[in-house]
């Protein structure tokens, strides 16, 4: 396989390939989302990676599929108290509460999004809201947008406001008309609905999403958890709980990504929880997933999205995988 390989200088944060070497042929990583189509299935996870470039030092954000940013409501809002994150569940695994803290849709369009543009990436903005209007509000926002927005994913499953509750998830009534007011707004971009592993009927709910006009899914947020100081003797989260993130979440991810596409096979899923390798990335793509997000292993590592695209580069290689598109949905035979 070395002949595949043609030596180069480059910066090592632009490693995607192997360090320092291009490759001269080598697998496809063309892939479509929907409507969609990116230079590659990997990007970065909404809340993990900032509204803006914020990752520009470390990557070079154009060489992935896309940039997914924080999730923003039509209006500022500051988040939870203090403390935010804590480690729990297993090596790698995180709590946040952070509490979807974000200058609002309009001041993002205004102070970061241009970075982003510039830095040349593809940029899926993540929109929430607290009533179905606010949802359509958020998405009017955004219908002049440039085109390097290329997607509006729906956050209807996060885990950690400070009552504890954002779950439109668990409803699909709910969901459906969030998903409806944010397709009525005509921001001409493809809507992804973001959803929650802890939805008693999951299915349902992704059946509603794609009813009411989502062309995809992103499957899954994280899950509602708690850790405690035991020696504060009280919550380490300043919210009591948040959400559980990072590897302990992965192989609830798979299952969701599995079962979903065995459910709706035409429908395009976008696979997130716990992807730190490329391995990881390879298990959800089979399981169901035309792209996938990495979002807790870069708050260790801010290279991690392009070291997790140059590690599924190297395993298709190893493997005589031609193209990525091959992978998905393998494991369904």
């Amino acid at each position: 396989m070395r002949q595949w390989l043609v030596p180069r200088r480059q910066p090592p944060w632009q490693g995607l390939a192997e360090w320092g070497w291009s490759l001269a042929r080598g697998p496809e990583l063309v892939t479509r989302v929907g409507s969609l189509t990116l230079p590659n299935p990997v990007m970065t996870a909404s809340g993990t990676s900032g509204h803006g470039a914020e990752l520009a030092p470390y990557l070079d954000l154009s060489a992935l599929g896309a940039v997914v940013v924080k999730s923003l409501a039509p209006w500022p809002w500051a988040g939870n108290e203090a403390p935010r994150l804590a480690a729990s569940g297993g090596p790698g695994g995180m709590l946040n509460s952070v509490g979807l803290q974000g200058p609002g849709v309009q001041a993002w369009l205004e102070a970061d999004l241009p970075a982003l543009v510039a830095a040349g990436a593809r940029v899926v903005v993540s929109i929430w809201g607290r009533t179905v209007e606010d949802y359509g509000a958020a998405a009017s926002l955004l219908a002049g947008a440039p085109p390097q927005l290329v997607a509006v994913e729906v956050n209807l499953s996060c885990p950690n406001l400070e009552d504890g509750r954002h779950m439109f998830s668990h409803s699909a009534t709910a969901t459906s008309d969030a998903i409806g007011a944010v397709v009525a707004a005509r921001t001409g971009r493809p809507v992804w609905a973001k959803l929650s592993p802890q939805a008693a009927d999951l299915q349902g709910v992704a059946d509603a999403a794609l009813r009411a006009g989502a062309e995809g899914l992103t499957l899954v947020n994280t899950m509602a958890a708690m850790a405690i100081d035991i020696e504060a003797r009280r919550p380490a989260l300043g919210a009591g709980g948040g959400g559980l993130s990072g590897p302990p979440l992965h192989p609830v991810a798979v299952r969701a990504v599995y079962e979903c596409r065995a459910a709706f096979p035409a429908a395009p899923i976008v696979g997130v929880g716990g992807v730190g390798t490329g391995e990881g990335a390879v298990e959800l793509l089979m399981a169901g997933a035309s792209a996938v997000q990495v979002g807790t292993a870069t708050l260790a590592d801010p290279r991690a999205p392009a070291r997790v695209l140059g590690e599924l580069r190297r395993w298709c290689r190893r493997h005589g995988v031609r193209k990525v598109g091959d992978l998905v949905g393998a494991a369904h035979g």
